[in-house]
């Protein structure tokens, strides 16, 4: 295949290294392994600038959040994403006006930042205080055309609402892209949400027919009740649903696939998922209670 007809994703992972400076450097030598391996689109974790910093409400992050364009991480993306040539996925805590939202910005080498993403669900529960510090996404869900393929692109909360998916997939996404930072539970230390929280993903990938890539951090990060461990996994699946690849749970990675674009087309038009969807039954989803 040659490089318009393949659609080549990459994903990576690694640990909190206690800085910006080190974060910023060791995605830059694994977006550089991934490239390496042939991947063309490459995922890396949500919030990766620093600690995952929602698990406790605390002001003075707001004094971590940038304008969309700037700021270290925005600049070292961008520069990457030029040098080599590929499309980069960046998850940063955006300040705009009054406003800051959890965001991810899409880079496409000599075009630059194609736009940003804010994103829609917002979570808030013990560990995961992100409603203290995002407000809901307002740029509604984004398919970005980029040179190396159409890129559905939402973020960690996002990517347990099959709506989300599905919408992608009908503004055109030839795949999904979901940066994250999920582990344990500190008020549930017995619960390990890992499996579900792939199966989720893997069902909206088989629903669609798109590839899925996941990139997670691992490790531990302190915080209240003991903290969290974050458990890695970052995986691809085909667009059938399965698991292609994935990492392990500890340990920074980049894992690549290829696929051929042309033939997952042909694989959704044949299928007739969305040739036979009832929009006229669905007005129920526009409201909580179901009612219609």
């Amino acid at each position: 295949m040659s490089e318009v007809e393949k659609l080549s994703l990459g994903v990576v992972q690694f640990a909190h290294t206690g800085s910006l400076a080190g974060n910023l450097e060791r995605v830059d030598e694994l977006v550089r392994s991934a490239h390496a391996k042939g991947a063309r689109i490459i995922l890396t974790p949500e919030l990766l600038d620093g600690p995952y910093f929602c698990q406790r409400e605390d002001p003075k992050w707001f004094d971590a959040a940038v304008p969309a364009g700037e700021g270290e991480g925005f600049r070292r993306f961008e520069e990457l994403s030029r040098e080599l040539d590929v499309v980069l996925a960046y998850s940063f805590f955006e300040r705009a006006n009054q406003s800051y939202f959890n965001s991810l910005a899409v880079f496409d080498g000599a075009r630059g930042c194609l736009g940003v993403y804010r994103k829609s669900h917002i979570p808030d529960g013990p560990g995961y205080e992100e409603k203290f510090y995002f407000n809901p996404g307002d740029t509604g869900f984004r398919v970005f055309d980029t040179s190396k393929g159409r890129v559905g692109a939402a973020v960690c909360w996002d990517q347990w609402f099959p709506e989300t998916a599905r919408i992608l997939a009908l503004k055109g996404a030839e795949c999904l892209l979901y940066p994250t930072a999920i582990g344990s539970e500190p008020e549930e230390p017995g619960l390990d949400s890992r499996d579900h929280w792939q199966r989720v993903m893997q069902g909206h990938s088989g629903a669609n027919l798109l590839p899925v890539v996941a990139s997670n951090r691992y490790g531990w990060e302190d915080g209240p009740n003991g903290g969290i461990t974050f458990y890695g996994s970052s995986f691809i699946t085909d667009s059938w649903g399965a698991k292609v690849k994935e990492l392990p749970r500890e340990g920074d990675g980049a894992a690549v696939v290829e696929f051929d674009r042309a033939q997952m087309q042909r694989d959704r038009a044949n299928w007739g998922f969305f040739r036979d969807r009832r929009v006229d039954l669905y007005q129920s989803l526009l409201t909580l209670d179901g009612k219609g």
